[in-house]
């Protein structure tokens, strides 16, 4: 037991003494690997590679780091005098850097479990100190994921040196979390305490495993309160996370139901067919994608700008043809037009499959839409979902302009309040429920744009949001643009909350039963249709 201990920090001394070494001389002038650096590290016993390995490092340059990061990914040959380095079916002249051939006699560089730990840090010390910004970053968060506190020399050494203020935090924080794996019980203590300024979610997760394996009082009291503020300054971005989510959710809701809203509010037609209109936009989508990406490559960042009015004219058609050949026929009739709306869903459906199959098919974001903005530690809004709220706010402006300042709005208006005094009045209402129910359809395929950006295309995608948009529709006031704003965005962030306490199903059931209990209690939703043919 005494010499395993003896031989354990004797290994940790000799691991850290590199490590300062290499720290002192990367700081300094480097100069270019020898042929005698680099057989001594590839065709020596282990012995004799890894005190090489310390001589080698003070004179570190690319051609080090890059015969180094090679024998870590075992693509090292020795060919009589010369160490090439196999990249990617390229051979490599690890000295010179010149591109050669592999001989016939090249045989592999093997290294134990003993030489790569050594390897390991090595090549942790050299890309913390790399010209490069992004590598020096990733090294950082590299160190952090396994805390030792054999490399808090490094870490120092790094700090001491480091310009840029992202790389110092995540630099401070792993020098933190190793400490706290440190002998020395005050070491522990301080680093306990200044782990807590750094409030990001990795620093609860190295909170809690120091108070698990922490023995010493004092030092767990000071580590269970450190993880005490750190969860209370996270707190609100989960908040905040979870209101984002929410107002998602509905914005998607809200691009789902606009286009209900008109057919329904102008129309009275149960559209069975609705979430259909809304998977032709999001499969247009899908074919512009592969349109640009056969023909157009190198504008394929851009194939949303074609997508987007494909899939408004794509189910603008097909509503169009739903309302001239079927819907026309059976007004006034809701039982006939659920009946048969429901119909066409299927044989939409059903065609689609027949088209581009079964299975699920993926719509991929471009490049300016992925990834995302970090507004707090454990708070990262991805740009999708940012640029699909905004989008649905576009959508409503443009609805809301379109009704209230042009003409086709003016005769959808008349006709929605009254369409009675709407035709006596020289109205064509039989082209304004073709136009309105088009342009609800146009929407719907907008909805389908936006979704494909969030998730698989399939043939059932319209099924996951029909009964939700008549949710909206009807909760905030048939016809009422206004009320399906609030309605869109209030379920999704109620649905949210109530995902947070009770789970998914849950939640979606006591959504349904607050919408059931307030339509009970106020029929015509939160904004009533006001007009003459409007009940009171």
């Amino acid at each position: 037991m005494i010499i395993n201990t003896f031989i354990k920090h004797t290994f940790q001394s000799v691991q850290s003494l590199l490590f300062a070494l290499v720290c002192l001389c990367l700081t300094s002038n480097s100069y270019a690997l020898s042929a005698s650096d680099a057989k001594q590290l590839t065709t020596s016993d282990t012995e004799t590679r890894i005190k090489a390995l310390p001589d080698v490092l003070s004179r570190a340059d690319d051609g080090t780091y890059r015969l180094i990061k090679a024998m870590t990914e075992d693509a090292v040959k020795i060919a009589g005098e010369r160490v090439l380095i196999v990249d990617d079916g390229k051979v490599i002249d690890a000295v010179t850097g010149d591109a050669t051939s592999l001989p016939d006699n090249a045989e592999d560089v093997v290294s134990n479990n003993r030489m790569r730990a050594e390897l390991d840090g090595a090549m942790a010390a050299l890309r913390l100190f790399a010209k490069d910004v992004s590598t020096r970053l990733e090294a950082a968060n590299s160190i952090l994921q396994e805390p030792d506190p054999a490399r808090i020399v490094l870490l120092r050494k790094a700090i001491d040196v480091e310009t840029d203020s992202k790389v110092q935090t995540r630099l401070r924080l792993a020098l933190a979390a190793a400490s706290l794996g440190d002998a020395d019980r005050s070491i522990r203590l301080n680093a306990a305490k200044e782990i807590s300024l750094h409030q990001t979610p990795q620093t609860v997760l190295l909170l809690n495993q120091r108070l698990a394996e922490e023995t010493d009082p004092e030092v767990k009291a000071i580590v269970a309160a450190s993880l005490r503020e750190v969860q209370a300054a996270l707190q609100w971005g989960e908040k905040l996370g979870v209101m984002f989510t929410g107002v998602s959710l509905g914005s998607i809701l809200l691009l789902a139901a606009l286009g209900l809203a008109v057919t329904y509010g102008l129309m009275g037609v149960i559209n069975m067919a609705h979430g259909e209109l809304i998977m032709i936009g999001a499969y247009a989508t899908y074919a512009v994608q592969g349109l640009y990406r056969s023909y157009f490559p190198d504008f394929f960042n851009h194939y949303l700008l074609l997508a987007v009015p494909v899939a408004f004219l794509a189910a603008a058609a097909v509503g169009a043809v739903i309302e001239r050949l079927v819907l026309r026929h059976l007004y006034g009739r809701p039982l006939e037009t659920l009946l048969a709306t429901w119909g066409i869903s299927l044989i939409l459906i059903q065609g689609v499959r027949s088209v581009f199959g079964a299975q699920n098919v993926a719509v991929e974001n471009p490049a300016w839409m992925s990834g995302g903005w970090q507004v707090l530690p454990n708070l990262t809004l991805p740009y999708n979902r940012l640029v699909i709220i905004a989008f649905a706010a576009a959508v409503l402006v443009g609805m809301a302009l379109l009704i209230s300042k042009t003409r086709l709005g003016l005769f959808v208006r008349g006709v929605t309040q009254n369409r009675a005094i709407a035709a006596s009045m020289g109205v064509n209402t039989a082209r304004i429920d073709t136009s309105a129910f088009a342009l609800g359809s146009g929407i719907a395929g907008l909805a389908g744009a936006a979704l494909s950006q969030v998730g698989n295309v399939g043939p059932d995608l319209g099924q996951n949001y029909i009964v939700d948009s008549f949710m909206v529709v009807v909760l905030g006031g048939v016809g009422q643009l206004a009320g399906t704003v609030y309605a869109a965005l209030g379920l999704g962030v109620l649905n949210k909350l109530l995902e947070g306490v009770a789970g998914a199903v849950l939640a979606k059931i006591a959504v349904l039963i607050m919408i059931v209990i307030f339509i009970q209690k106020r029929p015509q939703g939160i904004f009533a249709l006001k007009g003459r043919s409007a009940e009171a």
